[in-house]
């Protein structure tokens, strides 16, 4: 969750869960609460026209997503969370089998993490309502078709697909 993303929802691009920055907030604040460990990742792209590049309005991370001291962040050049980072090296070294995935954007980032965790042999959990996507325009498709279709694909074969306040309820 960096800022490009807040940028796109207040220049009106269509996307789902426009409110998923304060579920992620209460997420994180809920794992923190109960000694989980929240981890962060950060997209960065060294293109200097990309909004995701270190320099750029868009690469800091929004507030709901702000690490405190002593959560890990890792940075990636990939779509894949785990493809250009040790993240899988760090879940393992910890005993971490389980993932509970926020953020952005569902068809792409959360998508491919999600299906490269289950192959790893990750326990994935995508939460629906703290997952943001967005339309294809160039395509002609909407985020809300885009953000079906990937969220149902996940759940078919690669993670269960809950809501926050379940999420939450567990958390309590």
């Amino acid at each position: 969750m960096q800022m490009e993303m807040q940028h796109r929802i207040a220049a009106g691009r269509d996307c789902v869960n426009a409110g998923a920055p304060e579920r992620i907030a209460a997420l994180a604040a809920g794992f923190r609460q109960n000694g989980w460990p929240v981890l962060h990742v950060r997209h960065r792209d060294d293109a200097a026209h990309s909004p995701l590049h270190p320099a750029a309005a868009g690469y800091p991370p929004m507030a709901c997503a702000e690490a405190l001291e002593g959560e890990a962040i890792f940075v990636k050049r990939t779509s894949s969370a785990f493809a250009s980072t040790d993240l899988a090296a760090h879940l393992q070294a910890r005993g971490i089998t389980e993932l509970v995935v926020t953020g952005a954007v569902a068809g792409f980032c959360v998508n491919s993490t999600v299906r490269h965790g289950a192959d790893l042999g990750f326990d994935m959990t995508v939460v629906r309502d703290a997952v943001i996507g967005f339309d294809l325009p160039a395509a002609g498709l909407c985020a809300q078709v885009i953000f079906d279709v990937t969220l149902a694909h996940l759940e078919a074969d690669f993670a269960r697909v809950i809501d926050s306040a379940s999420v939450l309820a567990a958390a309590d």
